[in-house]
């Protein structure tokens, strides 16, 4: 085996690899075994007819692509990982030679991690946020757990207002017909959601239980269904049932209820303070992105495109991953949407420029100031991470791996890097 490297303009390399003859006739013999049963002939049995029989017939390419796929798949790993190049792509594979009796030869190219030319990364200016907390803000956190304390209770004895929730039956009508999923029944709303189109929940205010009333609208020139985009409907509704929310009073028993203390003055203070901690928490946060940002603005560097393509695919990767959480799979919502997986991509590019850009900044101030992790520094975070998958430390060490301890280390050592750059900013 043998491999040549040819760095190329642009952060790309050719990675020549050369597999022996004899592993290639090894590798033919493989693709026999596993193709054989596929092949009849008069004379043999299915799957006992001679692999020289098979070549002679179909010619001695039949076994190739097998073969070649097989070799690339058990000798590219290996290659690159004995090679000193980042590769940060997928291999583009193109093969270079492959006859019987002779050295199956390969060509993989791939990005590499491009060079940055770091800005200067001390004394970055950013904005400083404003983490003041106003009494409007304390009231308005203190009124979202009242809101979510209160008591549901039935109404009969008043008509619908804005913010009760109400059950209703209802069916829509385009020019006088039914259309398809315009039909609910025993539905719930609540008024003032926002959740259906125009004024359909304004029309419900003021009317009573057992009333059956229409209830007229227009869908938005840009609704998902294009046979209702635009239109004019009719719903014919029936309003079921109304329920409020009572809420309590903001009073000490409020106060020990929701919270640890005994008083409304303590738990609005305290409201208070949790809401400084959550700015101070965010502003934080914005320093470093607004840090980063200014720090790719004053470096270089220049971002191959296989390396792109490959952020793009992780990207769309993990929403697919979110979508499976809420019970949706990419193509549904593909559908839905009326996308192509080439549209998403083409979507998250900038972003996934963005994020390749701050990847590279970040490590390159990580590698001039020399920034080292520590095995305590590791051992700690595993350590947090086992915790949180309710795994013994030495289980998650096993299960993670070489490779996902050596990600953990980068990981704080990026850390490290990225509070260097907001502890040596300038608030303006």
């Amino acid at each position: 085996m043998s491999l040549a490297v040819e760095k190329l303009e642009g952060s790309m390399a050719e990675l020549t690899i050369t597999v022996p003859a004899e592993d290639f006739t090894k590798a033919l013999k493989g693709a026999y075994n596993k193709s054989k049963n596929k092949f009849q002939m008069a004379g043999f049995r299915k799957g006992k007819v001679p692999m020289a029989y098979i070549e002679k017939m179909y010619g001695p390419e039949v076994f190739y692509e097998d073969a070649a796929n097989d070799l690339i798949n058990q000798t590219y790993p290996t290659e690159v990982d004995n090679c000193d190049l980042d590769i940060v792509s997928r291999p583009e594979i193109s093969v270079s030679q492959i006859e019987k009796g002779k050295d199956f030869i390969y060509v993989a190219k791939v990005a590499i991690r491009p060079e940055v030319k770091l800005g200067e990364y001390k004394g970055l200016e950013v904005e400083k946020a404003d983490v003041s907390v106003s009494d409007e803000e304390v009231k308005a956190e203190i009124e979202k757990t009242r809101k979510e304390n209160g008591r549901k209770v039935t109404v009969t004895d008043r008509p619908a207002k804005l913010e009760d929730e109400v059950k209703i039956n209802f069916e829509g009508f385009v020019d006088g017909v039914a259309f398809d999923g315009g039909k609910g029944e025993d539905y719930a709303l609540t008024l003032g959601s926002h959740s259906f189109i125009d004024t359909f929940e304004d029309q419900i205010v003021g009317k009573n239980i057992d009333d059956e009333f229409d209830v007229n609208v227009t869908f938005p020139e840009d609704y998902q269904a294009e046979n209702l985009a635009g239109k004019a409907a009719t719903f014919k509704v029936k309003l079921l049932s109304i329920t409020e929310t009572q809420l309590p009073e903001l009073d000490d028993e409020f106060a020990s209820d929701v919270s640890a203390f005994d008083t409304f003055a303590e738990y609005e203070e305290d409201t208070k303070k949790t809401l400084e901690l959550r700015k101070k928490d965010a502003a934080a946060r914005e320093k470093e992105s607004k840090c980063i940002e200014k720090l790719i603005e004053a470096s270089e560097m220049e971002i191959p495109e296989p390396m792109i393509a490959l952020q793009q695919e992780r990207m769309l990767e993990d929403f697919d991953m979110r979508l499976s959480y809420q019970g949706l799979k990419l193509d549904q919502y593909l559908q839905i949407t009326k996308q192509s997986r080439e549209d998403m991509m083409e979507q998250m590019k900038p972003d996934a420029i963005t994020r390749i850009k701050s990847s590279l900044v970040v490590e390159a101030v990580a590698e001039a100031e020399k920034i080292e992790v520590s095995d305590e520094e590791v051992e700690e975070e595993l350590k947090k991470m086992a915790e949180a998958y309710q795994l013994e430390v030495e289980k998650f060490k096993e299960l993670a791996g070489e490779k996902e301890l050596d990600s953990i280390r980068r990981d704080l050592k990026n850390r490290k890097a990225v509070k260097l750059l907001a502890e040596n900013a300038k608030e303006v």
